[in-house]
């Protein structure tokens, strides 16, 4: 059973979509990859309480470590490529090439970057925080406006990328 709700956040309104009662996607407004509004089923607040508690705590800057109960859909590379997502730590970055070296795949860089634009639980599971081989932005399926600014956002006041 679905379920979904609605949540501000800096970067828009979020949707957070949860299956059985564990969260399974968060979405941004115009994200590529977002699966049609009609899979998400009845809009119900019930089972989200502790995921907008943690995203507010984050947005406000006094989380830097989600602790929610995920469930992550896709084949078994997208979910070990979305578990290593979860490790890199907040205001850091890892190259799409670094990730895959980190998988013990170093020639997959391109298999991890399809993996990670199918990353359906955005922000919470930190894609954003992948860059390109010359440290430039690339790919996100939130935009790469959305990129930078949480990407600034982790790394504090006067630390932009670009």
């Amino acid at each position: 059973m679905k379920q979904h709700t609605l949540t501000d956040s800096p970067y828009g309104p979020l949707t957070l979509v949860a299956t059985d009662g564990v969260l399974s996607g968060l979405y941004m407004t115009g994200q590529r990859h977002r699966p049609p509004q009609e899979s998400f089923g009845d809009r119900d607040d019930t089972p989200f309480g502790e995921a907008t508690a943690q995203l507010a705590a984050y947005f406000a800057g006094d989380l830097k470590e989600f602790d929610l109960p995920l469930r992550l859909d896709g084949t078994p590379f997208q979910r070990t490529v979305w578990d290593r997502l979860r490790a890199i730590p907040y205001g850091a970055t890892l190259t799409y090439g670094e990730l895959a070296a980190s998988l013990g795949s170093p020639g997959a860089s391109r298999a991890v970057g399809l993996a990670n634009g199918r990353n359906p639980i955005g922000v919470i599971v930190p894609c954003h925080r992948v860059v390109g081989a010359d440290g430039g932005l690339t790919g996100y399926g939130g935009g790469l406006a959305r990129k930078q600014r949480l990407l600034d956002f982790e790394r504090g006041p006067g630390t932009a990328l670009f």
